[in-house]
């Protein structure tokens, strides 16, 4: 169980991914609003992503970021900005595996992926995008996938065991 995040504390940035505008044929003609999808995260660990819809593109981005702010997470990194072991997120028929690199390799990312690992404070990571390219479940996966990663410390209390007899 992950513990609340209190947002107030954090400096968030936030990126929109994408904004998709819908339409709605009704008698008098046709009616737009627009669904924002937004990342927020302050470079450090804490992420979070977020869906505002209204009839004005503002409203949709600021509705997407109090969303994203209400469903922040924390995610575990290394030394060297990288994570801990690779991972697979799933999400819908969507799922990303995220990869650690070393030193020095940057974010090798496709775009929805890129926004969450970039304002999670990741510098280092391979993502590779497989099965549906839907921008907002990439983005849900890419966010679990990241929630799902564990320090060798948190594995070794959990099955009582030092951190040298769990990385060998």
């Amino acid at each position: 169980m992950r513990e609340k995040i209190d947002a107030s504390t954090l400096d968030l940035k936030d990126k929109v991914v994408t904004i998709k505008r819908v339409t709605k044929v009704v008698k008098g003609g046709r009616t737009f609003r627009f669904a924002a999808l937004v990342v927020v995260g302050d470079e450090a660990g804490h992420v979070g992503v977020g869906l505002g819809k209204a009839t004005e593109i503002p409203d949709a981005i600021r509705k997407g970021k109090e969303d994203a702010i209400k469903h922040l997470v924390y995610v575990e990194r290394t030394q060297d900005d990288s994570i801990y072991h690779e991972t697979i997120g799933k999400f819908g028929s969507a799922s990303v595996l995220l990869k650690p690199a070393p030193e020095g390799t940057g974010v090798i990312a496709g775009g929805p992926a890129r926004a969450v690992v970039e304002l999670a404070g990741i510098r280092n990571i391979r993502t590779k995008s497989l099965g549906s390219n839907n921008k907002q479940n990439v983005v849900s996966a890419t966010l679990a996938g990241l929630a799902s990663i564990t320090t060798p410390e948190r594995v070794a209390r959990l099955r009582g065991k030092s951190v040298e007899e769990i990385l060998g």
